[in-house]
């Protein structure tokens, strides 16, 4: 077994787990693009580093680190970046939401969502 692999915690993963991890790195991927389209600004640089705490995230997740408390951090993590977006955006129709932002908001949404169903359920000490 390879360092990585031994070190995976793949089995105690659930389906609200499973669920988060395709939602972030849904949401990671889309900020990744969006910010290497634009890297030497302001909000490209941001959202560079907004796709980069996803990875963070999904890594913390897949090897078992305190799911719970990374969870709890991602309902605020998320919720900022949501409310972030409405606010440098102000969209005030649905016709002048970007592509990328009809498929991230929602996606983010989800994502709160499911962390939110972590941290409120009862789980075992090590998550």
């Amino acid at each position: 077994m390879d360092p990585v692999g031994a070190r995976l915690d793949l089995e105690s993963l659930d389906r609200l787990h499973r669920l988060g991890i395709g939602l972030a790195a849904v949401t990671g991927v889309i900020h990744l693009l969006l910010g290497l389209g634009a890297p030497t600004t302001p909000l490209g640089a941001a959202s560079i580093l907004a796709g980069i705490g996803y990875a963070v995230a999904i890594g913390l997740v897949l090897v078992g680190y305190r799911r719970r408390l990374v969870a709890a951090i991602g309902i605020g993590y998320v919720g900022s970046q949501v409310v972030l977006w409405y606010v440098i955006n102000r969209p005030s129709s649905l016709a002048a939401v970007s592509p990328a932002a009809m498929v991230d908001k929602p996606v983010q949404l989800l994502l709160i969502a499911v962390c939110v169903a972590i941290v409120r359920r009862s789980g075992s000490a090590g998550e």
